[in-house]
């Protein structure tokens, strides 16, 4: 999720904690877990200081192995020994569950959208992406600031206001997982371009009745479009290149990143006068007709490398980045 909703998220964990009566009971260790649980929620997040390091780096680590099995204990134990320096009277046990649970809480909810977490390291390296809630849902954000907000101005008890709400929002998840259980199996009876093979996948929007649509044709070739309303359209085709321009570029640390996360990750290569130009998408995300989540190589005649950046920019801003008209 963005950063915002886990902020709300970790402010929410600090109202249910409540329910504790351990923790109702003692003000002190409530201040100690209400930071515990929002620095919960925030510290898997941490990894994007690896921007500093440029965008390959924050590519392949965002969200990788800041979220794994390993990561939510040691999150764990930093967090709650860091917090218990400065209240040695709190109580170690109950501070250190609940920051647990908003650790692992962050990198739960993670797993239900499109980009998806490496939570499962060092079992597997396999991205776990559901696609099944946006990475910005109103209804989870909008449900916490109206739970806060009755919490701020003391309308009732905190454990009855977040309970109901983390109770509804369970139900709410359940219903979004069974929404894309049902449309991704309900896709090739409504696309009269299917064949046995392809394979569907729905990836969430803001808008509920409003779906992405990716098919997997074969390993080399995609159709995107869109589930609005009930209705499928089909608005882009992408077919990977195999020109050998393609298989240098996957020797950059860029395009590695690239690859590395993205498990519908598409080529297509340019000629120009001075070389070539490898486009690596993310057939994920289409927007406005672009695609702005690219690898983007340019090489010279003998496929030496000349600019190339990673990252999500317009096609516009993109040509401006690597300057291609100066080659």
């Amino acid at each position: 999720m963005d950063t915002g909703t886990h902020l709300v998220i970790g402010l929410g964990l600090a109202g249910l904690s409540h329910i504790d009566p351990v923790i109702a009971a003692d003000s002190t260790l409530a201040t100690a877990v209400f930071i515990g649980t929002v620095l919960g929620q925030q510290a898997p997040d941490s990894d994007t200081l690896f921007r500093f390091r440029g965008n390959a780096s924050y590519i392949k680590n965002h969200r990788g192995k800041s979220h794994s099995l390993p990561a939510i204990f040691l999150w764990t134990v930093l967090i709650t020994g860091l917090i218990s320096w400065f209240f040695p009277a709190a109580s170690l046990f109950h501070l250190g569950l609940w920051v647990f649970i908003a650790v692992s809480l962050h990198v739960f909810i993670d797993c239900f959208n499109a980009y998806g977490t490496q939570a499962a390291y060092p079992l597997t390296h396999r991205w776990i992406s559901w696609n099944i809630i946006h990475i910005f849902d109103p209804v989870i954000f909008v449900g916490h600031v109206v739970a806060i907000m009755i919490w701020t101005f003391s309308l009732t008890k905190p454990e009855y206001i977040f309970s109901a709400l983390y109770i509804l929002l369970a139900l709410y998840y359940c219903w979004r997982t069974a929404v894309h259980y049902w449309l991704e199996r309900s896709l090739p009876k409504q696309d009269p371009e299917y064949q046995p093979g392809h394979k569907f996948f729905a990836i969430p929007t803001v808008k509920h009745s409003a779906w992405n649509v990716v098919k997997r044709i074969d390993a080399n070739s995609y159709r995107i479009g869109e589930y609005v309303n009930g209705r499928l359209r089909w608005l882009d085709k992408a077919v990977c290149s195999s020109h050998p321009a393609v298989e240098k570029s996957k020797e950059s640390k860029e395009i590695q990143a690239f690859t590395y996360f993205s498990s519908f990750a598409c080529a297509e290569v340019k000629e120009h006068k001075w070389g070539f130009e490898v486009r690596w998408i993310d057939v994920r995300y289409r927007h406005r007709k672009q695609y702005p989540f690219v690898g983007v190589l340019l090489m010279d005649p003998e496929y030496r490398i000349l600019d190339s950046y990673v990252g999500w920019l317009s096609d516009e801003r993109l040509e401006k980045r690597l300057r291609m008209d100066t080659y």
